[in-house]
């Protein structure tokens, strides 16, 4: 069908435009960009809304400004998630449809936008397909554009860039984690990345650019991108959506090709979304709005995600008002930073308590980090109390929400690294602007209320075949080069190797537990060579590559396993990790041989942890059946086997009082069980302690604030 004459003109004047913006490096930049002369987007929506002033925002270099005895100011204006606006009190899972309907309405008229009906048909072309191998288990990815029709508007291409991988020979559907990025982000520090833990629990992974949706800018580009596409050009009116929307509308698009292609074996009804930060706020907008969308990991999204908007702390919602943020929602929120009118986040219809909402009944994990990293400005409580406020909707629906006393002004927040709720959760970890340090307790909680197949039969085969795993994170490979140069100083008779419960005992970061260590290994030559969130693959190949080489020490004390066997529940006696673990620690065992053959190697068995609340002892099974195997790899005399978990649990496997300071890591009181156990034996191998010692200085974690005590 050809354009009409007044199209036509649109499209040559954004064109125009387009023209000018791209010789003028300032007006394409980054959030909040200086508009050609002729065109002000932003003033042109004051101008359609009746504004004559906005307020500024809060400044994020003031942060020291913000306190919770004056975040709350509108708490007599919250919306009740649970009561129509006919005043009628929803009590029966039945109303909620009625409910809901509403808030969406509100949502899409003042908040986040409305999607326009004449959006136009993308059609996905698979542009390459890529066998590779994630830790040791076959994957196939598959590169994809999704071509958005845009006869109406020529000038305007939009072309939607996304890929997606799974377990290669996968027999069934599996489910699907996309995250909004451009491949390969969002993971942790140290230990395999989110993509490699999504494959081994059986799930494939996938990203989509949320910029070949809609720029993440302001001004021109409005008139760009979908945003641009659907509107031939013109600018947006006030209640049509904004980038977050937009990049929403993207993943729903990319699970439209996977309901229309079931041959690429994902399962199109177990598809989550997860972001950081604005691409947060995204993935928090796009469950809400698509139904479809099986799970969200909405990570430290702040002001326009979960952050509460009438919670007076850190960015505001004037923030997102002004020309640097504003793109990201419909141009009716701009009334709500008037200054002229006045009006403010109390007169807001709803508020992101009824975002979160919308998930239900699926599961949502809402993610934070901690100051510094993450600083006070996403505002973790305003986020907390949004989810507390949510949480009746789940219970309506038969789900459990964060499972506090539900008063979300007093409620206090979880301690940090502590998982809170069922398919309404809570986690806030020891990182900052991230979600790296939350993607195994996020496999693990989801695995709860989300079901994968098992892996292919090679895949499995692939799995327990044990391979070294460098991790290449720059924190750890700095770790790795000082105890390179640790275990070329000194003497070193006693060798300690392990994860972080190990590690812990003799660094400089841990300067009471460095006390402790002292105390009991002063003069037998003693060094510390665990390093924290090693699973037995990243252990093995630091053993491979130089951390063992001519130190020749007389004992090897190991414990590891425990990164491997994670916390989720046991799953009987053929649980995949009790083989997968056990050959680990046979592998290390198999090269301390043969760079030490001269050592005897104290095995200790892996220790109880009860870190998940919902069932603490859970995973104990898993854990006793590994020690069980382990202790048949000693024979008394080169490997000893040493098992000092019936004094930290009891017979359960539920640690008690004081062992552990979190569940996992050992207390001094746990540290001197296990020192009280390893010295009758290092005086059997090595005689009484030494009144000197000569072992090399002890090191730290390199991104700590080191001081030697």
């Amino acid at each position: 069908m050809s354009m009409s004459l007044k199209d036509s003109i649109a499209c040559s004047v954004l064109a125009f435009l387009a023209t000018m913006a791209s010789s003028n490096p300032a007006a394409v930049g980054g959030a909040g960009p200086a508009e050609p002369d002729a065109y002000d987007d932003h003033q042109h929506m004051m101008d359609q809304l009746g504004i004559r002033a906005l307020r500024p925002g809060e400044s994020g270099q003031n942060q020291e400004r913000f306190t919770e005895e004056k975040a709350n100011p509108y708490h007599d204006t919250m919306p009740d998630v649970l009561t129509m606006k006919d005043g009628t009190r929803v009590t029966r899972p039945e109303q909620w449809a009625a409910r809901r309907a509403e808030i969406v309405e509100d949502f899409e008229r003042e908040v986040y936008g409305r999607i326009p009906p004449n959006v136009p048909k993308v059609t996905w072309e698979v542009t390459a397909t890529t066998d590779g191998n994630s830790a040791g288990i076959p994957i196939v990815t598959r590169t994809l554009v999704g071509h958005v029709d845009n006869s109406a508007c020529p000038q305007i291409a939009v072309n939607i860039a996304a890929s997606f991988t799974v377990p290669a020979g996968a027999t069934e559907p599996v489910p699907m984690m996309l995250e909004f990025g451009f491949g390969g982000f969002g993971g942790g520090r140290g230990g395999p990345s989110w993509m490699q833990q999504a494959i081994a629990h059986g799930w494939g992974y996938g990203f989509i650019n949320p910029g070949s949706i809609q720029a993440d800018r302001g001004g021109m580009s409005l008139r760009q991108g979908i945003i641009g596409l659907t509107n031939k050009g013109e600018p947006r009116q006030p209640d049509q959506w904004g980038a977050l929307r937009a990049w929403g509308w993207g993943v729903s698009r990319l699970i439209d090709f996977f309901e229309a292609n079931p041959d690429v074996k994902v399962d199109a009804r177990k598809v989550g979304i997860e972001g950081v930060s604005r691409f947060g706020k995204a993935a928090l907008v796009a469950a809400a709005f698509d139904e479809r969308i099986a799970v969200a990991f909405v990570a430290s999204s702040g002001e326009g995600g979960a952050k509460l908007h009438r919670h007076i702390f850190g960015e505001a919602l004037e923030n997102l008002t002004g020309k640097g943020e504003y793109h990201w929602m419909a141009g009716n929120f701009l009334k709500y930073g008037a200054s002229d009118p006045c009006m403010t986040a109390a007169d807001l219809p709803v508020d992101s308590h009824e975002l979160i909402a919308l998930c239900a009944p699926r599961p949502c994990f809402i993610s934070y980090g901690v100051p510094p990293g993450d600083p006070p400005w996403v505002d973790a409580r305003g986020s907390f109390m949004a989810g507390v406020l949510a949480g009746p909707v789940y219970e309506l629906l038969g789900r459990k929400g964060f499972g506090t006393p539900g008063n979300y002004l007093t409620d206090p927040m979880p301690p940090v690294g502590t998982l809170t709720g069922g398919e309404l959760a809570w986690r806030q970890h020891e990182g900052g602007h991230t979600s790296g340090p939350n993607w195994p307790v996020f496999f693990e909680w989801i695995g709860r209320y989300i079901k994968a197949p098992p892996l292919p039969a090679a895949a499995s085969t692939e799995l327990a075949a044990v391979r070294s795993v460098e991790r290449t994170d720059q924190n750890s490979r700095t770790a790795h080069a000082q105890l390179l140069d640790k275990a070329r100083k000194g003497r070193i008779d006693v060798y300690f190797e392990g994860d972080s419960i190990t590690r812990r005992w003799g660094a400089l970061d841990y300067p009471q537990l460095l006390a402790n260590w002292r105390e009991n290994f002063f003069g037998w030559n003693a060094a510390n060579f665990a390093w924290g969130g090693d699973g037995t693959p990243n252990i093995l190949w630091r053993l491979e590559n130089g951390e063992l080489d001519n130190v020749h020490p007389k004992v090897i004390v190991l414990m590891a396993g425990t990164n491997d066997v994670g916390g989720s529940p046991s799953r009987g006696a053929d649980d995949p990790r009790i083989a997968k673990v056990t050959a680990g620690i046979e592998a290390i065992l198999n090269i301390c041989r043969k760079r030490a053959p001269q050592a005897t190697i104290i095995l200790t068995g892996i220790t109880p942890r009860n870190d998940r609340s919902a069932n603490p002892t859970a995973v104990m099974p898993v854990i006793a059946r590994i020690n069980g195997n382990i202790a048949k790899l000693a024979d008394g005399k080169t490997i000893r086997y040493l098992n000092i978990n019936d004094q930290l649990a009891d017979q359960d496997g539920r640690l008690y009082d004081g062992m552990t300071v979190d569940g996992l890591h050992l207390s001094l009181k746990g540290y001197q069980v296990w020192a009280d156990a390893l010295k009758p034996i290092l005086i059997e191998l090595l005689g009484p302690p030494a009144d000197e010692d000569h072992a090399p200085p002890p090191t730290g974690d390199p991104s700590a604030a080191l001081k030697q005590p």
